[in-house]
């Protein structure tokens, strides 16, 4: 079983920063994407950022030249640097993985970290 642990959320003025973080545990001998998803109330969840185990990312046009994800491959973890906060940035931010632990991909959810930004 593979399990995700999220942290660095909390409650941040606009114009701040904060970093989450997402490690991933278990039988794992792969992952292949980490994304990071966000949902504020009353409202859809959406991809944020995706990073691939090559490296490559993408944003969502709202957090592009602010947000910036990352990954550690070796510990399995994957972060989301987030600059200059605006208050429509406050949601409950999850990681999503892509695990192999055998021959098939399997995804994972992380159980979810608030971010809030006051005006």
């Amino acid at each position: 079983q593979v399990q995700l642990v999220e942290s660095g959320g909390g409650l941040v003025q606009v114009g701040g920063s904060l970093r989450l973080s997402c490690a991933a545990s278990g039988s794992i001998f792969s992952i292949n994407v980490m994304d990071w998803y966000r949902q504020a109330p009353g409202r859809q969840r959406e991809l944020v950022a995706s990073i691939t185990s090559g490296g490559n990312t993408n944003y969502a046009d709202s957090v592009k030249g602010r947000f910036t994800i990352s990954r550690d491959n070796a510990k399995n973890t994957v972060y989301l640097q987030m600059n200059s906060l605006k208050p429509e940035d406050t949601a409950v931010y999850y990681c999503y993985i892509q695990a192999r632990l055998g021959l098939v991909p399997h995804s994972y959810w992380g159980q979810g970290t608030q971010v809030t930004v006051s005006s």
